[in-house]
Order: C-alpha cells, then structure tokens, then sequence
C-alpha cells in the first residue's frame, strides 16, 4: 500500500471505517441484550469468579506497594513544607482520584483482558462460534453477553479493593515505620476526603474503565482471525488500545469531575 496514491488512502479510510462500525454494532448489542445477562445470572456470576477472583491477587499486592511508595515519596515532599500531618489526605485521594482506578484498569486489561481475547479468539479459530450459529444459538448473547458484563461489575470492587489495600499500605509506612501519629493520618483523611466528589468519582472512573477494557477485550477476540497467529495478534492489541484508552478516558473524566 503507498500512501501517497488517493486509492489506497481512501481504501484505508474505508476499512478504519468499517472496522468502528462493526465494533459500534458489536457494542449496541451488548447493551440491548442486558437483560439476557440478568435472566441467566448464574452465567454472569462465574465470569465475575474467573476475572475478579482470579485478579484478586495481582491487585492486592499492586496496591499494597503502591500505598508503600506514595506513603514514603509523600512524606519526603510533605516533610519539606513541614506538614507531614497530611500524609493520610495525601495518601487517599491520590489512590482514589488516580492511582486505584488507572492501575487497576491497567493490570485488569493485562490480566483478564487478555485471557477473554485469547479465550474468545481460540473459539473463534476452533469454529466454536460457527457451530453455536448452526445450532441457532446466538454467540453474542451466550458467549460474550455474560462476560462484558461481569467485567462491568468486577473492575470497580477490584478498584476498590486496590484503594483500601493502598491505604492499608500508606498506614504500614507512616505509622509503624516512620513513626508518625496515627491519629493524626486517619483524622487527616477522614477530614480531607469527600465520600460523594472523591469515592464516588473513583467508582464512576472505574466503572467506565471496566465498560471499556471488557469491550476491548471481546471485539478484539471477537473480530481475531481465526490462526494463532491472529489470536496472538489480536491479544496484544487489546493490551496497547486498552491501555491507551483508558489513559485517554482517564484524563477527560478528571477534567469533568473536577473542573464542575
């Protein structure tokens, strides 16, 4: 292909095109068919199993660790202004503004955003999904229904997870290594921390992360070519898109929730 000849430009417009209308189409009817999630819960509920549970522990160390480096690079800076007091406000509202909701989506992405693109593209490649539309089942609705959806719900109780194990962490270096005061840290979030415009952004954030890795992640096994090759292929790619996108997402969510 040269980019310089009008042909081969306008033939790569149209594919880009016909690409994002395949993935909006794909998208509507994972919204429409909602209630195909709710009548089958128990499909719904393994999912939630395989890509919370099985993410759990990547999470809680991740956030642990960092907890430990904001806690200790916080007081450093703070120790400078003489206001180490406000490490605890420090500490909980980079992890539930920022850190809790971009890292989690991120190691979510590499963790289970992987493993569905790889499962799906494996059925994809294994002819799974042709024989399930022989038999008159429709493979959207079966197959990736439950799976977007117990993403949707499992990344902002991960999220969650990685915020408390991070203040947890925070705590950890503060108080017992560094020796602050422990009243004053709790004190100092309880006070600097709003449950509405602080945790509830960061569940917000997290919610639309987990719309947009798990549909990532499912278009990109979806629309795999059926080789391994094409599976692999179609595994990195949900790995950079996801983690762009959420970098890009990230950055316009901050700006509406805390310019209002």
């Amino acid at each position: 292909m040269s980019w310089w000849r009008p042909s081969d430009v306008g033939l790569a417009v149209r594919s880009q095109l016909a690409d994002a209308g395949q993935a909006a189409r794909l998208f509507w009817r994972l919204i429409r068919l909602f209630p195909a999630a709710v009548q089958r819960p128990g499909l719904v509920r393994d999912q939630v199993h395989f890509l919370g549970n099985y993410s759990l522990a990547i999470i809680a160390v991740s956030g642990l660790f960092v907890g430990f480096v904001m806690a200790l690079q916080g007081y450093y800076t703070l120790q400078d202004f003489g206001s180490t007091e406000a490490l605890g406000q420090l500490v909980a509202l980079s992890l539930l503004r920022e850190l809790g909701p971009v890292i989690t989506a991120l190691l979510f992405a590499g963790r289970a955003g992987t493993s569905l693109t790889a499962e799906i593209g494996l059925m994809r490649a294994g002819e799974q999904l042709s024989a399930m539309e022989m038999m008159a089942v429709d493979p959207v609705r079966r197959i990736l229904v439950p799976r977007f959806w117990a993403g949707v719900i499992a990344m902002p109780v991960l999220s969650l997870v990685f915020n408390a194990v991070g203040v947890i962490g925070g705590w950890v270096v503060a108080v017992p290594m560094i020796g602050l005061d422990g009243g004053a840290f709790w004190s100092q979030m309880q006070g600097g921390v709003d449950i509405f415009s602080d945790l509830g952004n960061s569940v917000i954030k997290s919610l639309v992360f987990g719309f947009t890795v798990t549909f990532v992640a499912l278009l990109q096994g979806y629309t795999a070519k059926p080789t391994p090759e094409g599976v692999s292929r179609a595994t990195t790619r949900t790995v950079v898109m996801a983690s762009l996108a959420v970098l890009a997402l990230d950055f316009v969510l901050t700006a509406m929730m805390f310019s209002i």
